[in-house]
């Protein structure tokens, strides 16, 4: 996995992934994400990759999923994450309580690398989940 940020002047940075997407990334000037803004990006795909994909895989007919992320950071320099909650609202047909629940958990506790390596750089990671009924 590689990826290359180039400076585009001011305080804005032009990210290409390995796999060859790019990105606008902006400290101030509003013309892209800030920084912590993709971290949080990248969480949130991670977490979400799991939790669909465990879904599938018990057969739950999921048609939408969001994860809705509130962090909090330090006030001191450097501002690191302190804390992050991960709100998932999974939508479906027929959805088992006990498949998301247990998707979230595997997600946090087993699969997701982003989290896995945020809580043991000291973040305080939670979940919660709502399932929304759709016929």
């Amino acid at each position: 996995m590689s990826a290359k940020v180039k400076w585009d002047g001011d305080v804005r940075f032009q990210g290409t992934t390995g796999s060859g997407f790019d990105v606008t990334i902006d400290g101030e000037l509003k013309q892209g994400p800030r920084p912590m803004e993709l971290m949080l990006l990248g969480l949130g795909g991670c977490t979400s990759y799991d939790v669909v994909g465990i879904l599938k895989k018990t057969r739950q007919d999921v048609v939408d999923c969001v994860a809705e992320i509130d962090a909090k950071r330090s006030d001191g320099v450097p501002a690191v994450f302190t804390d992050i909650h991960v709100k998932f609202v999974v939508t479906g047909r027929n959805l088992k309580e006990k498949h998301v629940e247990r998707a979230v958990k595997l997600s946090a506790e087993e699969y997701c690398s982003a989290s896995l390596m945020l809580e043991k750089g000291g973040v305080n990671i939670t979940h919660s989940y709502e399932i929304v009924e759709v016929e």
